[in-house]
């Protein structure tokens, strides 16, 4: 069967990837029509719009019932939104944003957030107004979209583990990036990533280890913290968590807390 191409496909969902004021869309059970690659290769020229700066995006166009706030969850990676999805009611007066390379999953997440407001008008007005999406590509412009410390929680949820010793460069935790995370990450901020195969999850406790400024908290401290909601979200609202478990594979978390320079 042809697979059914949709309007705009391969475009971003508006010139400068913004969520725009809520559309009524219906995507429940239409995600076979995004379908796209389960990876992306951060290194192409995926031909996309960045800001300048974060001082330069309009945050009220993704989140119009909190003006003058912005993003403080990233999720990166977002897959179909799952983990944005879950948290989003749990926080509601937290922002959040996920960033997602691939055209037809991204505009699958903002079509959904649509859809989500839309279904929810009727609520108090703001259930999901708290939620957006990027397409953008956060290995190599994640300051674009955030300032010096603006972030509190970070989450790499099952990234490609691109198995090929040649393709670590690519893997979303390395030396090169992580002062780019620390930089968005203020002090006390988590960063929280899982994944199903093991050498993943040593490489990423290695690097985070021996980075200067995380350090290592397990998910018995990060409960007694009140982050159980997010752990919880963490193993079992992505797609890719479910297919685990419904597989019966393993799961590995690793969280690190952002800390101060020492001087």
């Amino acid at each position: 069967m042809a697979k059914r191409k949709r309007e705009g496909a391969g475009q971003d969902p508006t010139p400068a990837g913004l969520l725009p004021q809520v559309r009524c869309i219906q995507v429940q059970g239409t995600k076979k029509f995004y379908r796209q690659r389960a990876h992306a290769n951060p290194f192409s020229d995926h031909s996309l719009d960045y800001p300048a700066s974060p001082a330069d995006i309009d945050w009220s166009q993704h989140y119009p019932a909190h003006p003058g706030k912005v993003p403080e969850f990233a999720d990166v990676g977002c897959g179909f939104g799952g983990l944005l999805i879950a948290l989003a009611p749990q926080f509601p007066d937290t922002l959040m944003l996920g960033l997602e390379i691939r055209v037809q999953v991204s505009q699958y997440v903002h079509d959904r957030i649509a859809a989500l407001r839309v279904t929810h008008a009727n609520d108090d007005g703001k259930q999901y107004q708290n939620v957006s999406v990027v397409r953008a590509n956060a290995m190599k412009f994640l300051p674009n979209y955030f300032t010096k410390h603006s972030l509190s929680s970070l989450f790499f949820l099952f990234p490609d583990p691109h198995f090929k010793s040649r393709k670590h460069k690519a893997r979303i935790i390395s030396p090169t990036l992580l002062a780019e995370y620390a930089y968005v990450l203020r002090p006390g901020g988590i960063v929280y990533t899982i994944t199903d195969v093991k050498d993943l999850h040593e490489w990423m406790k290695l690097h985070l280890t021996n980075f200067p400024l995380f350090e290592p908290v397990d998910e018995d401290t990060l409960r007694a913290e009140g982050k159980g909601t997010i752990i919880d979200a963490v193993y079992r609202s992505t797609e890719e968590g479910k297919k685990v478990e419904s597989n019966k594979g393993e799961k590995w978390l690793a969280c690190f807390r952002r800390i101060e320079a020492r001087r």
